[in-house]
Formats: C-alpha cells, structure tokens, sequence
C-alpha cells in the first residue's frame, strides 16, 4: 500500500509498504485522520532513522477487531501509539509513561510499528479506545496531542488565580494555554518567536498576551507585568533558551513543567532554580486515563480543538505540510492528514 516514509534529512518519498495483518491479536484500523507531531518534525530534521513511516496520532475504523471481544468491524476508534510492557511497576500503577518499554514499538516512532501516514494500520489492542458519534474523524486525530497538553496541565498543579507563561505556540503549547484556563489560571500568556503564531494564541482566546521570545526585554517585562514572576511556566519547546527563560520567569518558589523535548544537550542556569528553589518537573506523554478524558471533553464539547486544525492535505501534500510547519513564519500549528486523500 502507499505511504509517506523518511528518506533522509528533511525529505520524504511516497514509497509501498505491504499491508499489515493482525499476528496477535492486534486491531486492524483503516485510517481517516493523521496528525503531523511536534516530535516527527525532530525525526524529519534528523532525517532518520530513514524508511520510518511516521503518524502517532490518528483516527480510523475498525476492519479486523483482532482479540477485542468488545469491538466490531466499522467501530470508530483512536488509540495510544505507546508500547508498553503491562507488568512492570508503572504499568501497573497505571502510569504506563515511565514503563522502559514505552517508545520501543511505538506506532510511527518505531521501524517495527508503521504509522498513520498510509491508510491502515495494525494496532495493540489494549491501547485502542472506542469513539462516540459526537467526536468527529478530525478531532480524534487531535487526542494525542490534546492529551499530552492535558498531562502537563495535570502535573503543573494550576489553581485558580493563577498566572501562567506557556513558552511556544506550537499545538502542545496552545492545548496547554487552552486547558490552563479551564483550570482557573486568571492571565495566561504565550512566547514565541513567530509572530504570527503568538498573534494567532491570543486571537483564539487560548491567551491573554503574547511576547516575541526574541525581546530581550522579555523576562524584565513579564516579571514587571505580573509583579515578581509567573506561577507557573510551561515550556512547550525544550530548547536551551527556552528552559532558561522558563526558569528566570517564574516567581521564586514556583514551578517549571519541562512540556518540550530537545534531543540535544540542553545548557541552563541552574543557579536561578537553586536561589529561587523552584519546582521543576518533566512531563512526557499521559495515562490512560487522560487518553480517555480527552476523548470525553471533546465529545462534550467542553474544548474545542478543531480551532488549532489549520489544513487538512493527503500524502502527497505531507513534505509540503511539514515544511510549512518549520518555516518560523506561518501561523498554522496543526496538518491533519487524509491518506485517502
């Protein structure tokens, strides 16, 4: 079948796979949405490991329920891409994030596991979660996604009245902003150094302000704005001025969730987090559970996501979609992919 595969640096080629089979018990899915991931864009600039066909977050229906005696052929689903082990400490505890096994067989960040950039796909059937008629194709594809925000917010321990700094306007960033206010914070705003994304935050509402992350004003004039200091800063980009403006933006005694992966060396001042002893906390994918609260707010209809869905291409629009992404000026955030289209 055609799919979208990594070729080498910042290039993909639309190649053939051959069709996946359910060899235990997996759940075959014939996906309607695909979306394009923060964490792809790392392995496109890296342009490795080549021949991965990437594509974790996703929705489809059920062709083949594989060993789910609970689901039938035409079923709309979602899933967790996650590989996890089921009998280690952290699976058990319900934190399957932590398990070591985690990434290994990840579906589109794993050779073993193609992803959603080709039109089926095999998936472990534990991880598949059913969908209600109220949640659209479009807005499963953004369960992951939401549900990584959702786990950051968690762990930031926001309160109402709080005052929140989500560094990047990215998707990850903007769910964060989004979700920070349904948890009570009273002024939340954004840095970012593209314009028009930071722009875009504050006219969906998901933020209050926005700062050009470039400024080199920009500690000085959020510190004035919220007299001292943020109480909580969410850093949705991992890279080293990020981090350090993470750390000198928070009020002391306050907390800094580390949201953004870097797959280099990050540098930072860790001075400021000593002499302010500030909380600093990493945060990586979510449980099970929160998968699933995603799925229930938006069917709800107590968020809406599809306000982050700039454009929605096929496979062929993919190597396109992804340079649009990266180019520092464009305001879109989030690609879906049709590979159907």
């Amino acid at each position: 079948m055609r799919c979208v595969a990594l070729k080498d640096v910042k290039e993909f080629e639309i190649t053939e796979i051959t069709e996946p089979v359910s060899m235990n018990g997996e759940v075959l899915i014939d996906v309607k949405k695909s979306g394009i991931c923060g964490s792809d864009i790392h392995y496109w600039d890296a342009g490795e490991p080549q021949g991965l066909v990437m594509g974790h977050e996703f929705s489809g229906v059920v062709t083949n329920p594989g060993n789910r005696g609970d689901l039938k052929v035409g079923d709309r689903v979602t899933a967790l891409p996650i590989s996890p082990c089921g009998h280690c400490e952290a699976c058990l505890t319900g934190n399957p994030q932590y398990c070591p096994e985690t990434w290994n067989h990840a579906i589109g960040l794993s050779l073993t596991n193609s992803g959603a950039l080709a039109p089926k796909i095999a998936v472990r059937s534990d991880m598949v979660l059913r969908l209600p008629d109220s949640v659209s194709d479009e807005e499963a594809a953004m369960v992951e996604p939401t549900a990584v925000g959702l786990h950051a917010v968690h762990l930031a321990n926001i309160k109402v009245g709080d005052k929140v700094l989500v560094i990047g306007a990215g998707i990850i960033g903007l769910v964060c902003a989004m979700l920070a206010k349904m948890e009570g914070a009273s002024y939340v705003a954004i840095s970012e150094t593209n314009k028009a994304r930071g722009e875009k935050a504050v006219r969906l509402g998901v933020a209050d302000e926005w700062f050009d992350a470039k400024d080199t004003r920009l500690i000085e004039n959020a510190t004035r704005i919220t007299n001292g200091g943020f109480d909580i800063v969410l850093d949705c980009c991992g890279n080293s001025p990020a981090v350090s403006s993470a750390l000198m933006a928070v009020h002391p005694g306050g907390t800094v969730v580390l949201v953004g992966v870097s797959l280099g060396t990050v540098t930072i001042p860790s001075i400021v987090a000593v002499m302010r002893e500030l909380t600093v906390q990493g945060a990586i994918a979510y449980t099970k559970e929160e998968f699933q609260t995603c799925i229930d707010l938006m069917a709800t209809k107590k968020i809406d996501v599809m306000q982050f869905v700039d454009d929605i291409v096929g496979l062929d629009g993919v190597q396109k979609a992804y340079e649009r992404l990266t180019s520092g000026t464009d305001a879109a955030v989030k690609i879906l992919v049709d590979p159907n289209k």
